[in-house]
């Protein structure tokens, strides 16, 4: 298929998904995303392997938007790079974080650390795609996040509820690439606010809501007769999908208003730590993508006020759900991860700030199979170096896979009829689980 052909077809298929979205919600009276369909058939797989080995079903991707100083957080150091940001001990012995996760630090016997992550993407957007997809950006085809690899091979957890979860406010969220976008994550900008757009427009009865969906159906079954293709019949599967969401019991899980008090204080009144209790929430009612972004990384500048003030939010929402998933006794199906998409210099520049680094920063990992207390990787006194065991982009992604048993090195076609994998030939970190 030619650029021109594929383009064409884009074309066409987001016209064609606009006038269902519009139609669902004039016609029949509901005003769901795509997202929140049950999973259709994605592209074909081609070629075999074995399944990884961790004990995950869930992940709670905690994405730091921006850039997060690893040398203020993660993997701190003593000397000129350090600035004024110390050193503290934490549960695991050996492990030592920056002074600004008090909390988190209390929580490494069950996390493990990736200090060795390396990149070849300097800028924001291309870092974002990067780590959420293990390839570089290109302008001929969008590829598939990990939520989207995890739908595709195993389908939503709950029939229900959308197979994944995005919530925050950044612009580059990473969909469902060259799947469906039934594999595409709902968006929740405020996880205070609950899921909107799921009841029946004013007016609009149950009686007459059912007579719309049964005249809709037969207006269709010709067309559908006519072109039995997959993504034709696929529309009559968004009433279904609309209808059962709507009258579905866990629907309350979007409610935080049901938590206790003191556990939603617990996390954090931010909208980050109140994300990180929604993505608790959703898990628990078999969601296995939720992914929760703070924003603000960027710290050019003031990087020794804006980085305290964004671990804090990180340190009490991630210590209280690595906690509130141990005590009901989840953490071993979930793996938290927490990312970014580069580090900062260790040269502190004349504002005060950090630039961008993506030589050489830090990722990490908590239950879901991790062994606890662990280090993977080394930098050197500076942190602007790898020193031992360099983990890429793709290596960090095939070890999420991996950690929820997913064909790491399974092949799929995409509409272009190229093939490509979860995790782009990296290879999983296997030492990180017990």
């Amino acid at each position: 298929m030619n650029l021109r052909r594929e383009n064409l077809f884009r074309a066409d298929e987001m016209t064609r998904r606009r006038f269902v979205a519009r139609a669902a919600q004039t016609l029949l009276g509901v005003g769901l995303l795509p997202g929140v369909f049950p999973r259709l058939a994605g592209a074909p797989v081609v070629a075999g392997a074995p399944a990884g080995g961790g004990t995950a079903k869930n992940v709670i991707y905690l994405y730091m938007d921006g850039g997060m100083s690893h040398v203020d957080s993660w993997d701190p150091k003593e000397g000129e790079s350090a600035g004024p940001t110390k050193m503290i001990k934490t549960s695991a012995d050996g492990i030592q974080l920056g002074e600004y996760l008090p909390r988190t630090a209390q929580e490494m016997h069950n996390g493990a650390l990736i200090r060795s992550l390396s990149s070849n993407q300097g800028a924001h957007e291309p870092g974002n795609y990067f780590m959420h997809t293990s390839y570089e950006m290109r302008g001929t085809i969008s590829h598939p996040s990990m939520g989207a690899w995890l739908s595709h091979f195993r389908g939503p957890g709950n029939p229900s509820l959308p197979a994944s979860v995005y919530i925050g406010n950044s612009s580059r969220p990473a969909g469902a690439g060259f799947f469906p976008a039934t594999h595409s994550p709902l968006f929740v900008n405020n996880p205070e606010a609950g899921l909107k757009d799921i009841a029946l427009q004013k007016g609009l009865t149950p009686e007459a809501h059912l007579a719309r969906m049964q005249l809709a159906e037969e207006l269709d079954a010709g067309f559908v007769t006519s072109f039995p293709q997959e993504k034709v019949s696929a529309y009559s599967e968004i009433y279904d999908g609309a209808y059962k969401m709507m009258k579905s019991q866990d629907l309350e899980a979007f409610d935080l208003t049901k938590e206790k008090p003191e556990v939603r204080e617990a996390y954090g009144k931010e909208a980050f730590g109140q994300g990180c209790l929604l993505a608790r929430r959703l898990v628990e009612k078999n969601v296995h993508f939720v992914e929760v972004s703070l924003n603000g990384w960027d710290t050019h500048s003031n990087n020794f006020v804006a980085t305290p003030a964004l671990c804090e939010q990180l340190d009490k929402a991630l210590s209280a759900l690595v906690g509130d998933l141990g005590q009901r006794g989840m953490l071993k199906d979930t793996l938290v991860v927490v990312a970014t998409e580069f580090g900062r210099t260790p040269v502190i520049n004349s504002n005060l700030g950090r630039d961008h680094y993506p030589k050489a920063f830090s990722g990490a990992m908590f239950g879901g199979g991790v062994k606890g207390g662990t280090v993977i990787g080394s930098t050197d006194k500076t942190g602007g170096e790898v020193e031992g065991d360099p983990v890429l982009l793709p290596d960090f992604n095939a070890t999420i896979a991996y950690a929820l048993g997913l064909p790491i090195q399974e092949s799929v076609i995409s509409p272009s009829l190229r093939p490509f994998t979860i995790a782009n030939k990296g290879v999983p970190v296997t030492q990180i689980f017990a």
